[in-house]
């Protein structure tokens, strides 16, 4: 299994969209960032594009769309969640209109403030960005642990794997003696845990024992029910591990 490229986050690809109303960086930044205050502050709302308003006592309001990057990745989500091999493995189709729409796949305009390349899990929101150059992130739904058992702070990506092996710990096995028959690790597969990728997050170079996975429960996003990891939709997982590298920044709010 290897490990994650040394490169950074891949360039955008394609042609902004143009806004239908010629905004500066400023205004829109600010707007991104009172969104972000508001998740800060226990809100779970999230930014929902068309509805941006701009109070132009000239015109009236206008409905702004943003200038974000168009990625060939992000596309309707029939493709994004369609069936596929990788590794080996035959991936099953996502029913997606079961799915919410928020916890889809998307492009959006950075609420976390953060630097490009950074992942941000909100917790609350049960959302993760990976923020993109040029003021936009791509946004994932995730499944997030239960009470008890979520991990939050400050650390960065030591490395990743490609349909990894899964080795409960031992507290795990204690609460669940079924799984001591994995006691020396779950080979990868559609079965594992831990899904098509698993992304290793280390604090001062130590393993904090939580990991951003994929899962093929896609119905367990959106929820808090894992012993504590960040989980994705396989194809989703697959997607964001594509684009990140070693020493990705974590944030986990």
């Amino acid at each position: 299994m290897r490990e994650l490229p040394q490169s950074l986050t891949p360039p955008l690809k394609g042609d902004a969209i143009e806004t239908e109303v010629q905004l500066s960086r400023r205004t829109v930044l600010t707007g991104a960032g009172a969104m972000a205050l508001l998740g800060v502050a226990g809100c779970s709302q999230t930014l929902d594009l068309p509805s941006l308003q701009l109070d132009d006592t000239t015109t009236g309001s206008v409905p702004i769309r943003p200038s974000i990057s168009v990625d060939k990745n992000i596309t309707s989500p029939a493709v994004m969640y369609a069936a596929l091999t990788d590794g080996g493995f035959n991936v099953p189709e996502v029913p997606y209109l079961k799915v919410k729409p928020e916890f889809r796949r998307q492009i959006v305009v950075d609420p976390t403030g953060e630097a490009p390349g950074t992942i941000v899990v909100h917790l609350q929101e049960r959302l993760l960005y990976l923020v993109q150059p040029g003021g936009d992130a791509i946004r994932y739904g995730v499944g997030i642990g239960k009470d008890g058992f979520r991990w939050s702070g400050r650390a960065n990506i030591q490395y990743g794997k490609e349909w990894p092996v899964w080795t409960p710990p031992p507290e795990m096995i204690a609460r669940k003696p079924e799984l001591v028959k994995w006691q020396g690790g779950q080979p990868g597969g559609l079965d594992n845990p831990l899904g098509a990728r698993a992304l290793y997050i280390y604090q001062d170079g130590r393993d904090t024992g939580y990991r951003i996975h994929g899962s093929p429960e896609w119905w367990s996003i959106g929820q808090a029910m894992s012993s504590g990891c960040v989980r994705l939709i396989n194809q989703d997982i697959i997607d964001l591990y594509s684009r990140v590298s070693k020493k990705n920044p974590v944030v986990v709010v």
